[in-house]
């Protein structure tokens, strides 16, 4: 048997976030083995806790959702990091929690007072605004007017998001997306609301992309918070701290922390473990 936790990532309420499976000692099991206890245990990813190849890791973790494995994610990376402490283990550096992944050494800092843990947002592989075509593509294929989307930017760092940002949250909310129109890609959507309260979000995203049985919405997606956080504070849209939402069009009401210290932005939320026990080894 291999011990097996499932955690809700992005909130501290169980079952209004973001589902991970994490698989606690992969050791021995083939690729083919991991994809098949993902495919099996039907959620959006799961991860499997290594053996670190690196003296400065603490541990490894391998990422997979249905039909392919990712570099890197966020909300498996949180989820990941709340199991393996929740589990006992014991960072080599007080407060901060270094995992490596396919896409390197992402730390993850302890926040005590919070009881979040945030990560490092990696480097984007590609940013910068889309072509003119693309842009009315996903307009299109969101069911809104060309004129409606007000900037756009890749935010690729391992998932190839790209972004879009509409005026207001209320539009986000009110996107119908055309599967057939956008069913191969990695679409995010974001805006602000226009009156926030203290202590409530500011932004409102959503995030859309291939599943097994077409275009998905995914509940709460730290990869795509953590690239579009970079686009919008560097371009002066979002200030250095605030709080998303994402979910809310599907019942879910994930809160994804964001701040910036210099040129580094952290992605932070809270995380509860919901199913604790083992699973039979494939």
């Amino acid at each position: 048997m291999l011990p097996y936790k499932q955690v809700d990532v992005f909130t501290a309420v169980p079952y209004l976030g973001n589902p991970l499976g994490v698989i606690l000692d992969g050791e021995g099991l083939s690729t083919e083995q991991m994809h098949r206890v993902t495919e099996w245990t039907n959620l959006s990813e799961c991860t499997f806790v290594l053996r670190p190849t690196t003296q400065e890791a603490d541990y490894r973790v391998r990422i997979f959702c249905p039909g392919r494995e990712l570099p890197f994610a966020g909300h498996p990376t949180l989820g990941s990091c709340h199991a393996w402490l929740e589990a006992g283990g014991v960072s080599k550096q007080a407060g901060v929690v270094v995992q490596e992944c396919g896409a390197g050494l992402v730390p993850i800092r302890v926040e005590q007072e919070s009881g979040c843990l945030a990560f490092e947002a990696p480097a984007r592989n590609r940013s910068g605004p889309l072509e003119e075509a693309e842009v009315e593509l996903i307009a299109s294929g969101l069911g809104i007017a060309r004129s409606e989307i007000l900037a756009h930017s890749w935010c690729d760092n391992g998932p190839g998001w790209m972004a879009v940002l509409l005026e207001s949250a209320e539009q986000v909310l009110a996107v119908r997306p055309d599967p057939q129109l956008l069913g191969d890609l990695d679409i995010g959507v974001v805006g602000a609301h226009t009156a926030p309260v203290a202590g409530e979000p500011q932004f409102e995203l959503r995030a859309f992309f291939p599943g097994n049985s077409g275009l998905t919405e995914d509940p709460v997606t730290g990869s795509l918070n953590a690239a579009v956080a970079q686009w919008l504070i560097g371009d002066g849209i979002a200030p250095s701290h605030y709080l998303a939402a994402q979910g809310t069009a599907i019942g879910r009401k994930g809160r994804i922390h964001i701040s910036s210290t210099g040129d580094k932005v952290w992605v932070g939320g809270h995380s509860v473990t919901c199913i604790d026990g083992s699973m039979r080894r494939p």
